[in-house]
């Protein structure tokens, strides 16, 4: 029954049934239901705890899984190379196609995107367990890496494109949505930083031992002399910090399918068929804004992935903090927990552009001190606290606008619907693939460079390019990526004049849908 239904039964008592004057009087009493589109403080929570699994499961294998490979499992630096860049690759690929597949699939009782979700979680786990893994065979360790990373990676994805797509189902407003958008983007860096202290500070007790004679003769020598109760030690502690990063991956799954429920579109429920997935693919990739969003994120994602995942090695190597670069990643992602809400607030009173360029740009001059200055472990604290300001923006800014670039594509397609993990997963893609390549080529270059497997020191090619993966590099990329946001159409005007056009086709898609009830009823009466 609609609100205000008591006003109405004096006005035409006689000449209607007072079901078709209800109908009739609805239009005039939109504005309280606007009421119930307001998410909780509550239901923003469950929703922001579903990004935690991605976020401290990637963090992990980000900043970990390269040197873990090299000094842990003694993987060859090209074998290792072979692992990263073609389990990124994988995982950029089963992107686009579990996007097919969630857009093929019909409405539950739990929705469209909640079985996704549910029945990846204990496959993801499982893989993620074994990724930590050395297997008794040393010469089928290649094929095991690539097996589980690859597997994870697929369940990974069944889990995160749908739970991006979520942001387009848990309201209709874009203010809420920004907000729950704000909450994951906090609940996320967290992951982050619970990633780096779970992994970093359990790993770190675990003394890796380290070779003083780089020649590959010696080294072989002293690694087949080496107890084996120290290197046991150590991948005990992998597979410690990877048991409690599941149970938190398990509890945060749980959180978010009993606490998020999906909500269609007015507009969308009365449509019978989704869009073609090819078709809409087609759309998808004709839309500008779109195109330009992701072309400038591909570039600013690509920089600090080149970062992330070179980082650890570049503290231990070209720095010198072998047991200190645990605490500057803490350092980092706590930095940029505390400062999302800074750049919530500043994208809500300045905009997203301006968000864009002042965020990630802040990280420049930083990248410029690690690259010149000498190796100092102040200096380097109080830039990773810095950095950790520039790592909040980019986490923030492209999910804040992403949904800002859908409903822009809704105005122009009002007819089509389903595209929505289209949008999200092909973002992904992108930004997965270029963290592929990043790593391939980064291993690579320090193959070519002459890396030495569990050196204490390194050639000073391998010093030098390390200073470039993690310095020069990543701002190239930063400022090609900031000349492409220059063509990005959509400002905070444009924004405002979209909201108010998509209130409008809402209200226009319910007052149809009840003049069609009225119609019928009134119909049958006569």
């Amino acid at each position: 029954m609609a609100k205000g239904e008591g006003a109405e039964s004096g006005s035409a008592a006689g000449l209607l049934p007072t079901s078709i004057l209800q109908s009739t009087e609805r239009p005039a009493q939109k504005e309280p239901k606007k009421k119930k589109q307001q998410l909780s403080v509550c239901n923003k929570l469950c929703y922001a705890l579903g990004g935690a699994p991605y976020q401290v499961t990637g963090c992990a294998l980000g900043f970990f899984l390269q040197i873990y490979l090299l000094d842990v499992a003694q993987v060859g630096p090209f074998s290792a190379s072979i692992i990263l860049f073609v389990g990124r690759a994988w995982d950029a690929i089963t992107d686009p196609l579990v996007g097919l597949c969630i857009s093929k699939s019909p409405w539950t009782c739990l929705g469209r995107l909640m079985p996704w979700i549910i029945f990846s979680t204990p496959l993801a786990v499982i893989a993620y367990f074994l990724i930590w893994f050395v297997p008794d065979f040393p010469h089928g360790q290649t094929y095991w890496y690539l097996l589980f990373y690859c597997l994870f990676e697929t369940m990974v994805t069944c889990f995160h494109v749908p739970y991006s797509a979520l942001t387009m189902f848990i309201s209709t407003e874009q203010t809420e949505r920004d907000s729950a958008t704000a909450y994951r983007m906090t609940v996320e860096v967290l992951g982050t930083v619970l990633g780096t202290a779970i992994q970093g500070q359990i790993v770190g007790q675990a003394d890796t031992p380290c070779f003083q004679d780089l020649n590959s003769s010696t080294v072989a020598s002293q690694s087949a002399n080496h107890t084996h109760g120290t290197t046991s030690h150590r991948e005990t502690a992998y597979l410690l910090a990877a048991g409690v990063i599941v149970c938190i991956y398990i509890i945060c799954a749980v959180i978010l399918i009993l606490g998020v429920r999906e909500q269609r579109e007015p507009y969308e429920a009365q449509q019978s068929e989704p869009i073609a997935y090819f078709r809409g693919l087609r759309l998808v990739m004709s839309h500008g804004p779109y195109i330009k969003l992701i072309t400038g994120f591909l570039f600013t994602s690509l920089a600090f992935m080149l970062v992330e995942g070179n980082f650890v090695l570049f503290c231990t190597y070209t720095l010198g903090f072998r047991n200190e670069f645990q605490n500057l990643l803490l350092a980092i992602m706590l930095s940029a927990t505390l400062t999302i809400p800074i750049w919530q607030w500043f994208l809500t009173r300045f905009g997203k552009k301006t968000a864009v360029y002042v965020g990630i740009s802040s990280a420049v001059p930083f990248l410029i001190l690690v690259a010149l200055m000498e190796s100092n472990l102040i200096i380097t604290y109080a830039v990773a606290v810095a950095a950790g300001i520039s790592v909040a923006a980019a986490f923030l800014l492209p999910w804040s606008m992403l949904p800002d670039v859908i409903d822009d594509f809704h105005l122009k397609q009002p007819h089509f619907h389903g595209t929505e993990p289209i949008f999200f997963s092909f973002y992904v893609f992108f930004t997965k693939f270029a963290s592929g390549v990043s790593l391939g080529i980064s291993t690579l270059s320090l193959d070519f460079a002459g890396y030495q497997t569990r050196g204490c020191s390194q050639p000073e090619r391998v010093k030098f390019t390390l200073n470039m993966l993690v310095t020069m590099a990543p701002i190239v990329l930063i400022l090609l990526g900031l000349l492409l946001f220059k063509m990005y159409p959509i400002d905070e005007e444009r924004r405002r004049q979209n909201k108010k056009a998509l209130q409008a086709l809402r209200d226009e898609a319910s007052s149809s849908g009840c003049s069609e009830t009225d119609s019928t009823e009134l119909a049958s009466i006569l």
